[in-house]
């Protein structure tokens, strides 16, 4: 049977509690283990005093190998997540080849089967797709190509998907290409707008009920 009696923990740097003490306890041992006793001879005080900084020099060195340790395991798993976004941005134009096949109904017999089986392995290596008719527009997912007016729409929403987009994980690896269509603006309001069938200051003489003209008004006659 092998026994790790090492003091520090080569795993997380911090000192083990010894079995059967309480942490309080080990601490305040510890304590009075390492601080000079009051009639220890000078030797036997430097000693100590030195025992505590090298103690004291291990346990920075085990902590800042833990923290190397986890820094080079998340630089492990982005190196690795970059890897594989690299690898599926290269595969999307596949994908919209089988898209198009499958809009013109030629995604049919052993290829479509090629094609499912290759859907699925991507979406097991966390490929996402995005981007459906009808949707709310958002810019930093979507790339509006063409812009019109709808009744139909109370905020700008796309209407039309040109080609999917697709993520991986948090990564945006291509933002989808939409119709975006917005809502129509309301009809200006007529309510102050002039009467073109009013007559104006300068229209001709006044006539009256019975068609003749009325005496004084014909600047012609003046």
């Amino acid at each position: 049977m092998i026994r790790d009696k090492r003091r520090i923990d080569p795993e997380t740097g911090e000192v083990r509690q010894p079995a059967g003490a309480s942490p309080a306890g080990d601490a305040a041992a510890w304590s009075a283990a390492q601080a000079p006793s009051a009639g220890a001879s000078p030797e036997t005080a430097e000693l100590q005093t030195q025992l505590a900084e090298r103690t004291a020099d291990v346990q920075r060195v085990s902590a800042e190998y833990a923290n190397y340790r986890k820094r080079v395991d998340r630089d492990r798993v982005a190196v690795v997540e970059g890897a594989t976004a690299s690898v599926l941005g290269a595969l999307l134009p596949v994908l919209d080849n089988l898209d198009r096949a499958a809009e013109h109904g030629d995604l049919t017999g052993p290829f479509k089967s090629v094609a499912d089986e290759l859907q699925a392995v991507l979406a097991k290596l966390g490929l996402e797709s995005f981007g459906e008719a009808g949707d709310p527009f958002d810019p930093v997912v979507h790339e509006a190509v063409m812009h019109s007016t709808s009744a139909e729409v109370s905020e700008p929403t796309a209407v039309a998907v040109m080609r999917r987009g697709y993520k991986h994980g948090e990564r945006l690896l291509r933002p989808a290409m939409v119709a975006v269509a917005e809502p129509e603006a309301p009809a200006a309001d007529t309510a102050d707008q002039p009467d073109a069938a009013a007559p104006t200051a300068d229209a001709g003489p006044e006539t009256g009920n019975d068609g003749w003209t009325v005496p004084g008004t014909d600047p012609r006659q003046q």
